[in-house]
């Protein structure tokens, strides 16, 4: 293929599309740069059909390279880059949140899609490259795909919106927006922000959307210049016979009767049964193909579900389990069950159980994180753990998945903005929440249990925060009565309903995931994907106005249980004395190849943890050997001024006087003529070797040494 560049002024900057100089046999391959990051995007998708059944088989990996920024890994044994990072994994999900659902599901080719980044520059953000160079990737690819998709950051500083932030930006900023879609829907949204209203988060969709057409507009010009023709897909499907004898025994074996209880586990069971009876009559009637079969009837039944949630919801507002369309279903709280942690919090919505426990640390706790792109060190750590038991499975355990990693994500950032400043409270807090139950919305879930678990533990949050998993229904075919109070877009022609607390079979066959947490100042964080081609501003603003209301209720239910911040910490969290050194004593404090702090270590039982400005944290379990540390520190870094008064150790002999030690390491000379008020023959007959005796600094000389009196001393002790 002929190299051929694109260029697109975007956020004051150049965004430059190329394709033709780099992998060559991919199905498509593009190279996006954007100030000097840089990211490989490319496409294979397999002839035949995958064999793994059940779904369409999309691989989305995104490879950092360190190289990319000009570093070494940073592991002494291990320079190989290994398993993908968190941040990796995070990437991952939020292009493949935003290329799926433009896939027909029906789809049963093996499609990969890898985003290597082979430069960065450390201003210019390569998610939403990788996002453009993905879709980019596919749609002048032969793979079948209804894109293109365009994708931007949006930032707020000093209420000012700024597209594509540098990463400066982004930190003293307000918000951290991804917004990825087609040229006239939003079909993915990644947002952390500091409680910023609803009102102006959906005008920075609005904005964000504008660029990200400019960007989808510039794709669907490359493709026509350079694009290939689409290839057939292999699809699961029967014979419109099959499909349609299918449909029948679904209708006669009371799929919609099935569907609607308020116990997921019914719902399950009686399903299953249907899908034995269908699989039955398959094995009985197509023996050489009946495999393949089973597999078009359950993409037969999924769809057949999908249309009637969709038809009862619009034309009747009932939900599966029979809640009104705003309704939140039954929540209880609790704090304070585990007898050893130092704060829990148990939050079940429904069917949906979270149980979030809080642990401090000393600030040598904190995570020390090397990426790509920088290194973090974390003082603030959230991780959400989703085992088998939870909806009822048998699966093996084998660490997080994405899942875990990007729900953990998104429950730490949306509690970010209230936690208290490090000079506040000098903890490393890690929360672990546990999903004990899961029928939709668990990260939510994690959000509100987290905060109880944050106020149990006595951490001074701002204020509490909230979250809630909201849904869409739409249709563009099906007429709604006007009995009922569906939405309707009106520049799109498309009836749609919002739904409060989506369940699990809700997300399922709904068109939209829309989680939104925060205080009742304001937003703190978003995500959003889809299942159809994407949503609207109109209805954004329309589920946006309902979430808020649902966050403000969710909030009146965890303040009845606990509505502030203890104001004491568990007995069995430790505890921290903040210190301030200067910085040039801290050697003081350190000693030689670290005897020093070693010794104060051993002898007390803390730990120590000193900043360059003389910052010193001193954690300890009990605040008796925190105290008894911090004194010892003190008498190492304090400056000795004359008049001061100390109980000094008599180190050494001298026919001229005695050494004493006043300090730990500082010792002063009492001269002959101090030790008494009389004439002194001999030293030893006043003081010897040991003794402990009071004496008072009567100078600093120029060279620092320090002139002391036992005489003086015993004067102003009389």
């Amino acid at each position: 293929m002929e190299q051929k560049k694109w260029p697109l002024q975007i956020g004051g900057r150049e965004l430059i599309i190329e394709t033709g100089l780099l992998a060559g046999q991919a199905n498509g391959a593009v190279t996006v740069r954007y100030g000097d990051t840089v990211v490989l995007a490319t496409a294979v998708m397999s002839p035949g059909a995958s064999k793994i059944s059940g779904y369409f088989p999309l691989m989305v990996d995104y490879e950092e390279r360190y190289y990319a920024a000009g570093k070494i890994k940073g592991s002494r044994f291990i320079k190989r880059e290994g398993r993908p990072s968190d941040e990796a994994v995070l990437t991952c999900r939020l292009v493949d949140r935003t290329i799926r659902p433009l896939f027909n599901h029906r789809m049963r080719n093996d499609v990969q899609v890898i985003i290597t980044v082979l430069s960065i520059d450390g201003e210019n953000d390569p998610k939403t490259a990788a996002i453009i160079a993905a879709s980019a990737a596919l749609h002048i690819s032969d793979i079948p795909w209804n894109g293109p998709i365009g994708a931007v950051k949006v930032g707020k500083v000093n209420e000012e919106l700024i597209l594509n932030p540098v990463n400066g930006e982004i930190k003293e900023g307000d918000l951290d927006l991804t917004v990825a879609g087609t040229k006239d829907k939003i079909n993915m949204i990644e947002a952390g922000a500091k409680e910023i209203p609803e009102e102006k988060i959906l005008k920075a969709f609005e904005f964000g959307q504008t660029a990200a057409k400019k960007i989808a507009d510039l794709i669907e010009q490359i493709k026509s210049e350079v694009g290939r023709e689409k290839a057939k897909p292999v699809l699961l499907e029967g014979t419109p016979e099959f499909e349609e004898k299918i449909k029948e025994m679904l209708k006669s074996k009371n799929l919609e009767e099935a569907l609607y209880d308020k116990d997921k586990s019914v719902i399950e069971k009686k399903v299953e049964e249907i899908k034995g009876k269908i699989n039955s009559y398959i094995d009985e009637n197509y023996k050489d193909e009946a495999e393949k079969l089973k597999e078009v009837a359950e993409a037969v039944l999924e769809e057949v579900s999908d249309e009637i949630v969709h038809k009862n919801i619009l034309e009747k507002e009932q939900r599966p389990d029979g809640r009104k369309l705003d309704e939140i279903r039954s929540i209880e709280c609790k704090v304070g069950i585990l007898p050893r942690t130092h704060g829990t919090g148990l939050f079940t919505r429904g069917e949906t159980q979270a149980l979030t426990v809080t642990t401090l640390g000393s600030p040598g706790d904190k995570q020390i994180i090397d990426t790509m792109e920088m290194d973090i060190k974390k003082r603030y750590i959230h991780h959400y753990n989703f085992p088998p038991f939870s909806v009822g499975e048998v699966r093996p355990m084998r660490g997080p998945g994405r899942r875990d990693i990007g729900h953990g994500a998104l429950a730490e950032k949306a509690l970010v903005p209230v936690l208290p400043s490090k000079d506040d409270f000098p903890y490393t807090i890690l929360l672990v929440s546990e999903i004990l139950s899961s029928n939709g919305s668990s990260s939510m879930a994690s959000v509100c249990g987290s905060t109880l678990s944050l106020m149990d533990a006595g951490v001074p949050i701002k204020r509490p925060v909230s979250g809630i998993a909201m849904g869409i229904i739409t249709d563009k075919k099906r007429g709604v009565s006007d009995k009922q109070q569906a939405l309707k877009d009106e520049k799109q022609n498309l009836r749609y309903a919002v739904l409060t607390d989506i369940q699990g079979l809700e997300d399922h066959y709904g068109d939209m995931d829309f989680k939104a947490a925060g205080t009742e100042k304001g937003i703190t964080a978003l995500q959003m994907d889809v299942k159809v081609d994407g949503v609207t501003i109109e209805m954004l603003k329309a589920v946006l106005e309902q979430s808020h209301k649902n966050r403000l209720e969710i909030l009146e239910k965890m303040a009845a249980v606990i509505s502030v911040p203890n104001k004491q910490m568990s007995q069995y969290a430790p505890r921290i004395i903040f210190m301030k050194i200067d910085p040039e004593k801290i050697r003081n404090v350190i000693g030689t190849g670290g005897k020093v702090i070693n010794e104060i270590i051993d002898e007390t039982g803390v730990q120590i943890d000193i900043e360059d400005d003389g910052s010193v944290f001193i954690t300890s379990p009990d605040e008796a050997s925190a105290k008894k540390a911090q004194e010892w520190i003190k008498n190492l870094t304090h400056e000795v001024k004359a008049g001061e008064i100390f109980n000094g150790r008599v180190t050494r002999i001298m026919n001229f006087g005695a050494f004493a030690e006043i300090l730990p390491g500082q010792e002063g000379l009492i001269h002959i003529s101090k030790l008494a008020d009389r004439r002194v023959e001999k030293v030893e007959d006043i003081v010897k070797v040991g003794d402990i005796v009071p004496v008072k600094v009567m100078e600093i000389d120029d060279q620092g040494r320090i002139n002391l009196s036992l005489k003086d001393a015993a004067e102003v002790m009389k």
